[in-house]
């Protein structure tokens, strides 16, 4: 999930200069802005489907929308002309429509924060358990003061800045995090080390109720969700012809879904119904493999954390710029940014994104709403788009009737996850 929010803002910098991007390069960055935080919660996810068979099944229905949204994104960006997503949605369904994607992207880009410093706490708890093994854990080992520390002494500076340059030397790290979570899980899985405990009975490879299987929509939504830069990465290519842009959705996807199955499945297969919603809390805090892959994850984190803070900022940069001052723009001192808006509004996140991670218990908790959200980027704005731009475009009425069809079966089917998620994430509160 990290490497996502890296791709958003490098493709669209490149598409306002001259597109250069190749198809490699492209199913590159889309594979890097998929994999991410979500990888952690997808063991737990496949326990919470009820078993391996119905985890797959629903990993292969979703696929079938994740990579149409993405292949909907490319033709919408070449109707509308827009080189973002909110511009592609705002574009083609109008100002209302594309208010409501801005608040999603916002909202969207907070729980995102919100999971990764739950992440970056209970890698940190693990860390401290490795450090002081035998001892109990002192106060200054607890996330009530490790996270707020290295909220104010790290993520807090990088944030400020007005540009973030770092971002190219980021994305590869994320990657390299995931790749290396996913070969540990599963030699884990067969060398069997010291020190590791295996559920007893064995879990269930089939589906306990349909219900449950279901239920794990919104992780999938999380851990694939890579259509936010999809419009910025489509405008950056240099051949944008539809054929290879939906050759480059489908060969990434399929290489992220490779890594996602095979965390689930062997962290599920090792730890059955005990497997935690972060699989790395699942193993002993002595193993030096998993203490790699904790560091791994932690870094990477903690430097892509500045850059979903700087996303989420422009959107409210821009919404001030538009709607508060109107076209002579705001006075110097309320330039959005300057640094009179721009560190307040910094402070701000961080403080809100930090007290909403100590508050929420459990990163399944988190996940659940972000899945929710992310619905709107993987299903609903994708559908409205192509039921909006096969009015623009001439084009034959049964092909219209079908993408128009198809336009309505997203919108419901990410109005069901995001309504699905909501009502789950409120009774868990209650």
């Amino acid at each position: 999930m990290e490497g996502q929010t890296q791709a958003k803002h490098l493709p669209a910098a490149a598409a306002a200069a001259a597109p250069s991007l190749s198809s490699l390069g492209a199913v590159f960055i889309l594979l890097k802005s998929a994999l991410g935080a979500g990888l952690l919660n997808f063991p737990w996810a496949f326990h919470k489907a009820g078993g391996v068979v119905p985890a797959f099944l629903m990993e292969l229905v979703s696929l079938a929308f994740l990579i149409s949204g993405l292949v909907i994104l490319g033709y919408a960006a070449s109707v509308s002309g827009q080189a973002t997503y909110q511009g592609v949605v705002r574009g083609l369904c109008g100002a209302a429509v594309g208010g409501l994607c801005e608040a999603c992207f916002i909202l969207n880009l907070v729980m995102i924060s919100v999971a990764f410093l739950r992440v970056v706490g209970d890698q940190l708890e693990k860390l401290c358990d490795s450090l002081l093994p035998g001892h109990a854990r002192p106060w200054f080992a607890a996330q009530t003061f490790t996270l707020p520390l290295l909220c104010a002494l790290v993520i807090l500076p990088l944030s400020v800045p007005r540009e973030i340059t770092f971002q190219k030397y980021t994305s590869i790290l994320g990657t390299l995090a995931a790749c290396y979570l996913a070969l540990v899980i599963a030699v884990q899985y067969y060398l069997r080390p010291p020190g590791l405990e295996h559920s007893e009975p064995r879990p269930s490879l089939s589906p306990s109720s349909w219900t449950s299987a279901l239920s794990i929509f919104p992780t999938i939504c999380f851990g694939f969700q890579c259509h936010e830069a999809a419009v910025s990465i489509y405008c950056s290519m240099s051949n944008r012809s539809l054929s290879r842009w939906t050759l480059v959705s489908v060969l990434s996807l399929l290489a992220c879904c490779l890594v996602y199955s095979l965390t689930g499945l062997y962290g599920f297969l090792t730890f059955g119904t005990a497997v935690s919603a972060d699989i790395l809390m699942s193993y002993p805090s002595n193993d030096v493999a998993i203490i790699v892959a904790r560091v791994l994850f932690a870094v990477s984190i903690v430097t892509v954390y500045p850059i979903v803070l700087f996303l989420g900022r422009s959107v409210i940069q821009d919404f001030w710029r538009r709607g508060c001052w109107g076209p002579r723009g705001p006075p110097a001192r309320a330039e959005p940014s300057g640094p009179w808006v721009r560190v307040p509004l910094t402070v701000l996140w961080v403080a809100a994104t930090l007290a909403l991670a100590l508050l929420l218990p459990d990163l399944g908790e988190i996940i659940g709403v972000i899945g929710g959200v992310s619905s709107f980027f993987v299903f609903i704005f994708p559908g409205l788009c192509i039921i909006c731009a096969v009015d623009v475009e001439p084009i034959g009425p049964r092909v219209k009737c079908c993408l128009e069809i198809w336009g309505v079966v997203s919108v419901l089917v990410g109005t069901f996850i995001f309504g699905q998620s909501t009502v789950a994430a409120v009774l868990e509160l209650f």
